[in-house]
């Protein structure tokens, strides 16, 4: 791994493009895109790849078939689950090389079992304006990974 030497978890995305966009958010800081089964969509969908699918050689993608599965690939890695029924700011937590920043799925976020998983570190929210729904995901995914290879010291960085 180089450069932000973090994992960008998708938990069963559905909406292509913003898959696409964490593959072109990847390829740009170093980060590995993990994303969880099942997906709402195919590698072949249009608006992934004009998302960013001609990233894909770039970026480092891994996909498995259950959470479970995921945990395993990232043996002793800290999970920072983000979800908007936290209190924590994501700005608050002291990233570290190796750190695991997970997001759900866009229409619903993560489910109650993942969240509440005993290898989640801390569950941690990114802070918006009262009586907003959310953000969209790959923008999350976009500032929670830049605030993390900020601490880290933009590795690699030009």
């Amino acid at each position: 791994m180089h450069g932000a030497n973090l994992h960008i978890v998708f938990d069963n995305p559905v909406i292509p493009g913003n898959t696409g966009n964490a593959i072109r958010l990847c390829a740009n800081t170093g980060a590995t895109l993990h994303l969880v089964e099942p997906l709402g969509f195919n590698f072949a969908d249009k608006h992934l790849k004009r998302a960013g699918l001609d990233y894909h050689d770039l970026a480092e993608v891994r996909i498995h078939p259950t959470f479970e599965a995921f945990l395993e690939d990232v043996p002793g890695a800290r999970v920072f689950a983000f979800t908007g029924h936290a209190t924590t700011w994501h700005t608050t937590i002291q990233y570290q090389p190796g750190d695991v920043l997970l997001f759900g799925t866009e229409p619903t976020g993560l489910p109650t079992e993942h969240m509440n998983h005993p290898r989640i570190t801390e569950t941690v929210r990114i802070p918006m304006l009262p009586a907003r729904r959310s953000l969209n995901l790959s923008n999350s995914a976009a500032i929670a990974a830049y605030e993390a290879w900020r601490q880290l010291g933009f590795a690699d960085a030009i």
